[in-house]
């Protein structure tokens, strides 16, 4: 099982580590001062050592999402984490994340922190880059070195070296002082190494007369004449290159998490209230549930309800990817965010603030790019002693290299190498951007994956289990037929039959009524109204008496079905449908065909499942005809049929038993159980707010393709993950060895090491480009 079903309050479920009890709470933390997938993990082993503390640390996000223990307070684990060396806040109130989240100027609130730390990179990088290419220049092409060159190198990297590299210094030391490491301890060391022994080199080393003369190598020099060599480029260029990549690296993360932020900033931000018969404009967060508000052609819907005056088409795109609008009227209901395309509405609210509709997907997205994957934390098992490792890798390195009797800005040359090369920030990547990019642009077509669990999930699934009504079916009732006696008009029997049923509430009444309706407009008022329960109704209309009802009550009431009637309803009743038989001035006039009929998109979908290597199966409570009818007409070949709801968690549990890996699709508070059950659970966003809570995928606009689409986007997501950290591995395995035996020029060490962040990254971005499959 997946997942597990939310609790009475609503609140989605917290999933901790097996066998421990859950905590009662949950709470995300902003963290500040992470550089490197190696905080993250130190921030993490920090909270879980807490008694009762269930913490997951991303450093994509910059979030920790911490379950506790009723004794302790949010605060306490605010300064835990301050003790580690890190900052952290707790989340703003929603009326201030409301009004700073979004904000694109670097206000207050976690956005406006990502923008200032963008923009620190930014100029950090372009003044150390106008410093670094003139320096860059001067060493590595001989022509430019004029007479004391390597002076006026010295002063333009320097403060390259000093203040521009100051972030990976200033961790370093942060991080000595809790006796830890982290990848800025090692750019850190690599940069002073190299500008120390410069310093050494300059002053003692006789680089410092007249007449040095350096040029560039993809290999170490080695120096030469017993002149020591300057590494001022390595310096300058190490650091500048590391800049780019993580200013590169902050950028690309935060377009990976646009998606989130424009869910957020989709809803209105004031609303026109109907009060005392007046339209009065307030801002969102005064309304409250029960109130009628005016929605004006263009405006956005300010919050989930229900029509009561007016009739629109909804264009619903931005939280479906839908592009078709929806036509509403009174009665039917709405969603926060969506655009009114059409007339004037009158809406009432029926929910507000975090419990919306659009709230519900933002926090679903939210908990998805919090998560871990298990490759994920593989790679933060592998950071969180990769650093110390290196370390005393490239301590060995220099030293071997000083046994063996070769110089000693060789030997350094080839640690420094060792140092730079190792930073596995690509590692520490891999994962959490593809999970932002591939969650974010899910939100963005209307599919919801709720934890990165779930990738591995869609990977091992082989049997996709549906539920009939509401998934493959419309699971609503529909006029199918209308089987007339000889000589019948359709149209007087649509209307009188129509009006008839239009004064019950019976789904089959309702369904006959709402067809009269769409063909011949408003219906005739009825007199004389009378409903026999189980059997059917009877009323005056136009100073007719009007019958409907199953044959066995006509036929009891002395009226006599045509043969033809007769055969129909066997043909009918066959497939799963409900006949009614309507009657007036003792004659027998038609008989009407009802049926919850199969969605349009259906058949499409049943294909998409079988082209991704899924077996479907249709289970149903309904009786075994009606199934293998809905199945013959889809394309499934596996029907379980008359199955009672709370049976169907044992259907799941009974093909799990045969080695399948089960998906379950499903819409109603009965498939709740089920889709918990099943390994990989997804539920239609039309559908009861228990089984959205108790499934993994969230399919928001009701269409089964959309299961196909979600698989497809899950694997993609899962695939580039794996290939970010394959290329993550191999970097780091490949280069490690060539830069202890001396065969990498640190300066190359460097670009490599930024570079292969930038890759990861935006290999993941190419994520933003998927596509749902082409539809007719």
């Amino acid at each position: 099982m997946t997942t597990t079903e939310a609790d009475t309050t609503g609140r989605l479920p917290t999933v901790g580590p097996p066998g421990q009890a859950e905590p009662e709470n949950t709470v995300d933390l902003s963290i500040t001062g992470m550089t490197c997938a190696s905080c993250a993990a130190r921030i993490e082993r920090k909270l879980n050592k807490v008694p009762g503390v269930s913490a997951s640390v991303n450093f994509a996000t910059a979030n920790a999402r911490v379950s506790y223990p009723d004794e302790l307070t949010p605060q306490k684990l605010v300064e835990v984490v301050k003790a580690t060396g890190y900052g952290a806040s707790l989340p703003a109130p929603p009326s201030t994340a409301a009004e700073s989240g979004g904000s694109a100027d670097g206000g207050a609130g976690p956005v406006g922190e990502e923008e200032r730390h963008v923009r620190a990179l930014r100029d950090r990088l372009l003044v150390s880059a106008v410093l670094t290419v003139p320096v860059v220049v001067l060493s590595m092409v001989p022509a430019t070195q004029f007479r004391f060159w390597q002076w006026l190198a010295f002063a333009l990297a320097s403060p390259v070296a000093l203040w521009g590299a100051w972030p990976f210094h200033r961790a370093a030391l942060l991080n000595l002082r809790h006796r830890a490491a982290t990848m800025d301890t090692l750019v850190s060391v690599g940069v002073l190494a190299a500008w120390v022994w410069s310093i050494y080199a300059l002053f003692l080393g006789g680089a410092g007369e007249p007449g040095l003369r350096m040029e560039f190598s993809l290999l170490p020099n080695t120096g030469h004449a017993g002149m020591a060599e300057v590494y001022l480029e390595v310096a300058a260029a190490l650091t500048a290159f590391i800049l780019a990549g993580r200013y590169f690296e902050a950028r690309a993360r935060r377009r990976a998490g646009e998606a989130i932020r424009a869910l957020m900033d989709l809803g209105a931000k004031d609303v026109t209230v109907l009060r005392d018969g007046r339209e009065v404009r307030v801002p969102i967060d005064q309304l409250a549930v029960g109130d009628e508000f005016v929605v004006r052609p263009g405006e956005k819907i300010a919050t989930d309800g229900v029509v009561t005056e007016g009739t629109s088409a909804v264009d619903e795109s931005l939280l479906t990817g839908e592009s078709l609008p929806v036509e509403v009227g009174p009665g039917d209901a709405v969603t926060g965010a969506t655009v009114n395309a059409g007339g004037r509405l009158v809406v009432r609210a029926s929910r507000v603030g975090s419990d919306t509709k659009l709230a519900q997907i933002a926090r679903l997205v939210e908990e998805a790019q919090t998560g871990k994957a298990e490759v994920q934390r593989l790679a933060d098992r592998i950071s969180a002693i990769f650093v110390p490792v290196v370390i005393l890798l490239a301590v060995e390195t220099m030293v071997a290299w000083l046994i063996l009797g070769y110089p000693a800005q060789t030997a350094l040359t080839a640690a420094v190498a060792v140092l730079i090369i190792a930073c596995p920030c690509s590692l520490g990547l891999a994962t959490p951007t593809a999970l932002m990019v591939g969650t974010g642009r899910g939100a963005q077509l209307g599919l919801l994956i709720r934890g990165p669990e779930v990738l591995e999930s869609t990977r091992r699934i082989d049997t996709i289990v549906l539920d009939k009504t509401g998934t493959v079916t419309e699971g609503r009732m529909r006029l199918a037929d209308v089987v007339l006696a000889d000589g019948e008009d359709r149209k007087e029997v649509l209307r009188l039959a129509g009006a008839l049923e239009h004064a019950s509430e019976h789904p089959i009444a309702r369904a006959i009524a709402d067809a009269s309706a769409e063909e011949h407009g408003p219906l005739a008022l009825v007199a004389d109204f009378a409903n026999h329960a189980g059997r059917g109704v009877v009323g005056t209309v136009e100073g007719r008496e009007v019958i409907a009802g199953r044959a066995s009550w006509l036929s009891e009431r002395g009226l006599e079905i045509p043969s033809a009637m007769v055969r129909a309803q066997q043909k009918a009743e066959r497939t799963g449908c409900t006949v009614v038989f309507a009657a007036w001035e003792e004659k027998v006039r038609a008989a009407l065909v009802v049926a919850d009929t199969v969605k349009a998109t259906s058949a499409e979908a049943i294909a998409q499942f079988k082209a991704l290597g899924l077996t479907p199966v249709l289970l149903t409570g309904d009786n075994t005809a009606a199934a293998q009818h809905v199945a013959a007409e889809v394309g499934i070949e596996q029907v379980i049929a008359e199955v009672h709801p709370e049976d169907k968690v044992a259907e799941i549990k009974r093909l799990q038993g045969e080695g399948k890996v089960v998906a379950m699709v499903g819409d109603g508070v009965n498939d709740a159980a089920a889709l918990a059950q099943a390994d990989l659970g997804l539920a239609m966003g039309t559908g009861t707010d228990a089984a959205i809570a108790a499934a993994d995928l969230t399919l928001v606009k009701g269409d089964l393709r959309g299961a196909a689409d979600a698989i497809r986007l899950a694997r993609k997501t899962l695939s580039t993950i794996k290939g970010n950290l394959f290329w993550a591995f191999v970097y780091n395995v490949a280069a490690l060895p060539l830069a202890a035996f001396g065969l990498l020029n640190p300066l190359i060490a460097g670009a490599a090491m930024a570079s292969s962040s930038v890759f990861v990254v935006s290999n993941s971005l190419r994520l933003r480009r998927f596509q749902p499959t082409n539809r007719n």
